[in-house]
């Protein structure tokens, strides 16, 4: 008799999905999956992106694009970004759009 061998197929579990559109037409969606081994670039389990723009574009973002790891968007500059947790990445975006906002 040949054994079975069970296969495990293990999926992404969405963990956050939260957008918000300001009156001004700006808008603000944050998206995180836990997945079953880290993206690569990343050291942790969540796939992230987290957008502040609008129809034309984003002005703050912070994601772990395959490849780029942890990184954060400033309008057209990109740096890396230190991840943590996901408490203090929500924390710091969340800060980054208060203060673009203080701005318009």
């Amino acid at each position: 008799m040949i054994p079975i061998t069970e296969i495990v197929i293990r999926r992404a579990r969405l963990i956050l999905q939260r957008k918000r559109v300001f009156d001004d037409g700006m808008i603000a969606e944050m998206v995180l999956w836990e997945v079953p081994t880290p993206v690569q670039g990343s050291a942790h389990r969540l796939k992230y992106s987290l957008f502040y723009g609008n129809e034309e574009g984003r002005l703050i973002g912070y994601d772990n694009e395959r490849g780029k790891g942890d990184h954060r968007h400033y309008g057209p500059h990109q740096e890396p970004y230190a991840f943590t947790s996901p408490e203090q990445l929500m924390a710091d975006f969340l800060a980054d759009v208060r203060a673009a906002r203080r701005q318009c």
